[in-house]
């Protein structure tokens, strides 16, 4: 594979994984979702139009802005009367991301640092444009002579989203009440049988946040990355059915994965910066890889 056109190939994953931001996409036509004056997200026209249905917990469009009624004035209220809404919106039937509910809860705030706002189901995040976050272990072999090899997972073909793809070694959604060091041990242990004791010497070394659309909505996401060097001897087993495999590969041809469509497109992004941050991309390969740098940088801090 020519190194131009791989370039190319990346640069439109990273495209497409931030087309929120791009020319024609819905980003125009959205309102902004706010709670007490700030932003937490954004809704698509077609997500307005069903929410003027319910105007005892949303506001009618203002200034380009839906937010929720005032007399949701805490926490448990605004969830809970959100949870109503959605909870009518699932039995009609008419939007396909609530079928895939999960009875999981996802943080809602303006920013990661903010305290939460209220809770949100995580399949409906898209709906509103709720920025959502998740953890990401690139696992990784250092061998005796220096070689570095890398461990993928594929999804299992009976996974809800992204079904039969390439994975990173563990990853997980964050869930309202949960750290980010519970979700690592947590999520090494059931996917892969990482014993805590290893999945602790993680280290976390970047976060990746993009912003995407498709038919379904709006979605914002910023993955915590860690790296995890594992022992030699071994080997990671398939644990609560997410993963149908795992492969240990060489960097060569992770590398490779990443232009084809193998690949769960986040999970690429997270490998791709991991390549990047081990100097596994040289910057004098040619003049799409200062492109890709650039892109990287974009990704990172959107």
């Amino acid at each position: 594979m020519a190194v131009y056109s791989w370039s190319e190939k990346v640069m439109k994953l990273l495209s497409r994984m931030n087309n929120f931001y791009l020319a024609g996409s819905c980003r125009a036509d959205c309102c902004r979702f706010e709670i007490e004056g700030s932003q937490v997200g954004w809704i698509p026209p077609h997500v307005t139009s069903l929410l003027t249905g319910y105007p005892e917990v949303f506001s009618s469009p203002n200034g380009g802005a839906v937010s929720l009624c005032p007399s949701l004035d805490s926490y448990q209220k605004r969830s809970e009367a959100v949870d109503a809404v959605l909870q009518s919106l699932r039995g009609e039937d008419s939007l396909g991301c609530l079928k895939g509910w999960r009875d999981e809860k996802y943080r809602v705030m303006p920013k990661f640092s903010d305290p939460p706002l209220m809770w949100m189901e995580r399949a409906a995040t898209s709906l509103f444009g709720v920025k959502r976050y998740g953890v990401h272990i690139n696992g990784y072999t250092v061998s005796n002579s220096g070689e570095v090899s890398m461990w993928l997972g594929r999804r299992s073909p009976t996974k809800q989203t992204y079904p039969g793809l390439l994975d990173n070694l563990a990853a997980g959604g964050l869930s309202a009440d949960v750290s980010i060091k519970h979700t690592l041990v947590k999520e090494c242990q059931e996917e892969a049988c990482i014993p805590a004791a290893i999945a602790e010497k993680a280290l976390h070394v970047s976060t990746v946040s993009y912003t995407y659309e498709d038919e379904e909505g709006v979605f914002p996401e910023c993955q915590f990355v860690f790296d995890l060097e594992l022992p030699l001897d071994f080997r990671p087993r398939v644990g609560d059915g997410e993963v149908q495999e795992f492969y240990l590969l060489p960097i060569d041809k992770v590398k490779e994965l990443l232009a084809t469509d193998d690949f769960k497109p986040n999970c690429a992004m997270v490998a791709l910066d991991f390549l990047i941050r081990h100097s596994f991309i040289d910057p004098d390969t040619g003049g799409c890889t200062q492109h890709l740098h650039n892109k990287r940088f974009i990704v990172a801090f959107l």
